[in-house]
């Protein structure tokens, strides 16, 4: 049975990434620029994802303002509630600036430092998961109607199709690369999508039988490793780890073990 505040936290989750992803979609403007840059010049903030933060935090507080908050463009609060909001208003920003599809709002609840809810809209595929702690995962889509979601069968490892991202600081970059270049011979293939939440749910869909990245920070895997949980998936660090800025694998059960073992020979988590 569902408690009552998951389904309120969810249904309210739910509401505010909609409309978000309304305005990221609807308001992006054709002369869309950078409004700022973060760890490194080519780490940008526009001034849509500014807005669409202030959206989310503005509609939660307006129906909880108690809670907390811990957002990608600035939102941080502790709250009084025991429940903060981990917001990733614009998930995929260079993707975005750039008119390509693979972005997505990330909204997730935490009850006393435990995640109980994640959302992930993605407008440009007409899809959003969602998943409370305990419950499953799900996907609705604008055609079809509501479906539970499950990771893979897990495949051999040569045959397995994983997902990873890039940091935006060089030096960073430079290792990740080569961390990809000697896993390419050992598996069917590898994908760059651009959104750690997007990726976090094609595994709980199915789409890919793993992802890692390093550097993520926690706006970034909140909604979306909970939903890769509640379909199936494992997830993790470094062997003993939960997932974190170091490293942050997810993958279908079979898969997982050899990939972290993998990543860890190979020293994905450091220069």
């Amino acid at each position: 049975m569902t408690d009552p505040l998951h389904t309120e936290l969810l249904r309210l989750a739910q509401e505010a990434a909609r409309k978000a992803g309304d305005l990221l979609r609807d308001g992006r403007p054709a002369d869309l620029a950078v409004a700022a840059t973060k760890s490194s010049p080519i780490d940008v903030v526009t001034e849509m994802d500014i807005a669409a933060e202030k959206l989310i935090t503005d509609l939660i507080s307006a129906h909880r303002p108690d809670d907390g908050f811990l957002g990608e463009e600035g939102a941080s609060s502790e709250g009084t509630s025991g429940i903060r909001w981990v917001i990733d208003p614009l998930d995929g920003t260079v993707n975005y600036l750039y008119g390509l599809p693979t972005w997505a709002v990330s909204i997730a609840a935490e009850q006393d430092g435990e995640r109980v809810v994640g959302v992930v809209a993605a407008p440009m595929r007409g899809e959003t998961y969602h998943a409370v702690r305990g419950q499953g995962a799900w996907a609705t889509g604008a055609w079809e109607g509501e479906r539970r979601l499950a990771c893979r069968p897990a495949p051999p490892l040569d045959q397995a199709l994983v997902s990873t991202g890039f940091n935006y600081v060089l030096e960073v970059r430079s290792h990740q690369a080569e961390v990809v270049r000697r896993l390419i011979p050992v598996l069917r293939d590898i994908r760059r999508g651009g959104s750690a939440a997007v990726d976090l749910c094609d595994v709980a869909a199915g789409r890919l039988d793993g992802y890692y990245e390093r550097g993520l920070n926690p706006w970034d895997l909140a909604a979306g490793d909970l939903i890769a949980r509640e379909a199936g998936a494992l997830t993790g660090g470094r062997p003993g780890e939960r997932p974190n800025g170091d490293l942050a694998i997810a993958a279908t059960p079979g898969v997982f073990e050899v990939l972290q073992r993998l990543l860890e020979d190979l020293g994905a988590w450091h220069d």
